[in-house]
Formats: C-alpha cells, structure tokens, sequence
C-alpha cells in the first residue's frame, strides 16, 4: 500500500486573542523556522485599531522573512493599511464583493461554516480560500456549526479553491483532515494555549 504523502505547510495558525509583550515575536519566529506555517492571521478582537497596526507591523516583518502569508481578520481596511497578504471575512463581516474594491488582488478567505450553500456563494464571488467547521470542539470560541469529513469530500468534488478546516485541531485529529484532503488546518488554542505542551513543543507534534 502506497504511503500518503502529507505536505510540510498545512498550518493556517491563528494569533491568541491578546498579544501583551515582546517574547511573543521571538515565539513567532520559532514557529515560522518548523517550516510548517503558510498563513498566519493576526485576530485580535478586542485591540483597538491603533494597537493593531503596532503589533501587525512587527508581525508582517517576520511573516516575509520566513515567507508566511499574512492575514488580517474582519478588517479589509486594517488589511490594505499593513499592506497585508489578504484578509479573513466571516459571514457577518463586509460582504466580500466590497472587500474586493478594498483589496484588489489580495487573497481573501470566507468562512463558510458547515454550510454547502455558503460554500457555493463563496465560489461564485471568487474568494480565494473557504474555511470549513468546526469539526471538533474548539476553546477559542462555542461551537454554532459542525461540519463532518462527508461535507469536506463534496466540496473538494465542486472546487479547487482551496480548504482551511477549522474547529478544535490538535495532533490527535489533525492527520485524518489531512488525508482527506483538506489543504490547511487553522489552529490556534492548540498552541497558544496548550496545558501540555509549549508552543514548539506542539506545532513539532503535527508531523
């Protein structure tokens, strides 16, 4: 039986919701060097937009070093004023046809929840990425709508565009949404805030 090779940057890693001092950057770039990390998406909902532009300007400097896309959540404005990668629009967030005019040829991703119907709409308006979950529970944020490894094939039969899967990932059943061909994996409480293991220590676990 032929092994399934899993490619290295599948992490889509996810910022913890408060970034208080200067340990957390030198933390980043370690991240980074695991080689495993293609997004990374600056959410802080509680910052105001001031704080946010500090902290993302330090952010995008290393996201370019180790050639991580940067993302910005919510806010396609915020995105165009760090010069961002792109941003990360949730359904209740600026309809992404507007964002669009905002952004140009940025990447713009679409969280499409478990809903095939959201996932059809996100194609028809050309989002680059649709991110699909929770499937598992999460201790980022209550879970509203769960999502199964059927809707995960459907949608890679009626698209190419590519899946972030959401929702609860750790290194126990992080491999099975691989396998089944989502393209990355968003994670955030995993690493930032682990009981067990330290940042490194677990990102080095999703192998």
């Amino acid at each position: 039986m032929k092994k399934k090779i899993i490619k290295k940057k599948f992490v889509y890693l996810i910022s913890p919701n408060i970034i208080k001092n200067n340990s957390f950057y030198k933390q980043l770039e370690d991240l980074f060097k695991t080689n495993k990390i293609s997004f990374f998406q600056l959410r802080l909902k509680r910052e105001k937009e001031r704080k946010k532009l500090i902290i993302g300007k330090k952010i995008i400097k290393i996201c370019k070093k180790y050639k991580v896309r940067f993302i910005v959540n919510d806010d396609p404005v915020l995105a165009r004023r760090l010069d961002s990668d792109g941003c990360h629009l949730g359904q209740k967030d600026m309809k992404i046809l507007k964002a669009q005019k905002i952004l140009k040829k940025k990447i713009i991703g679409i969280t499409c929840h478990n809903s095939l119907n959201l996932v059809k709409q996100a194609i028809k308006n050309k989002a680059n990425y649709i991110a699909i979950g929770a499937f598992n529970n999460s201790k980022t944020k209550k879970i509203k709508f769960k999502a199964n490894i059927k809707l995960l094939k459907l949608v890679k039969k009626i698209t190419n565009i590519p899946i972030v899967a959401i929702g609860g990932i750790n290194h126990i059943n992080y491999k099975n949404l691989l396998l089944n061909k989502a393209n990355f994996l968003a994670i955030s409480s995993y690493i930032w805030k682990n009981k067990k293991y330290k940042p490194i220590e677990a990102i080095k676990k999703l192998k």
